[in-house]
């Protein structure tokens, strides 16, 4: 499908990655949940719609700086041995995370950076909110950095224009699916829809993302000893 298809096949795996990586709690999710209960569905739904744009933006960035930088074989190797890495740590944080809030040290920084921007430009609107909050997030473009690296090192996004465009797509539809469906479920929910919710979303994130990284591992374990490296 990938041969034949590059760009639908990158389409797919941006749609499939924004939208699992929307599920990992963060400032965004819990500003819908207490706004969407406050003030409804389309506040709510304004505030991911700017989150989504910036996820983009950072996505986008992302792939621009990994453009030519898999020709060589030990790098592409180095990457996808760190994408492993990454996976199982992520997955391990997340799965045996106790509450929704798991710190990092760039959450400080980033904590410093938003208050800055926020003084500086004063969002008033849920579009403003949601933009300037992940614009704010360090963490979600050093995310995206290791995500973008990930699809590229193992061929599920082409280095060429279209490809990389139809995965930001994707990423940006599977981003905009998620926040409307939560929107939606804390604005109709009547408060059923809650930050345990949101904890048990990131349980499942955390299992996805360590099901991924033990399939990637045992395709590197088949790959050097089909090689006997």
């Amino acid at each position: 499908m990938m041969e034949t298809h590059p760009v639908l096949f990158a389409a797919v795996a941006g749609f499939a990655f924004g939208n699992a990586f929307c599920w990992l709690p963060g400032p965004i999710n819990l500003t819908i949940l207490n706004e969407g209960a406050r003030r409804g569905f389309g506040w709510a739904l304004m505030i991911g719609l700017g989150a989504a744009l910036m996820d983009v933006i950072y996505c986008a960035i992302s792939f621009m700086g990994f453009s030519q930088f898999f020709d060589h074989g030990i790098v592409k190797a180095s990457m996808q041995v760190a994408s492993f890495v990454f996976l199982l740590f992520l997955g391990c944080k997340f799965l045996l995370a106790p509450s929704v809030k798991v710190p990092t040290r760039l959450d400080a920084a980033s904590e410093k950076l938003e208050a800055k921007l926020e003084q500086k430009i004063h969002p008033h609107s849920a579009f403003a909110t949601g933009f300037m909050r992940v614009a704010a997030n360090l963490g979600v473009l050093a995310a995206w950095l290791v995500l973008a690296a990930t699809l590229m090192s193992h061929d599920w996004v082409d280095d060429t224009f279209a490809a990389k465009a139809a995965c930001v797509g994707g990423v940006f539809a599977g981003t905009v699916l998620w926040f409307l469906f939560l929107s939606y479920a804390v604005s109709r929910g009547r408060g059923k829809f809650s930050e345990q919710t949101l904890l048990r979303l990131q349980h499942i994130s955390g299992l996805c993302l360590l099901t991924t990284a033990v399939f990637e591992g045992v395709r590197i374990a088949w790959h050097l000893a089909k090689h006997k490296i």
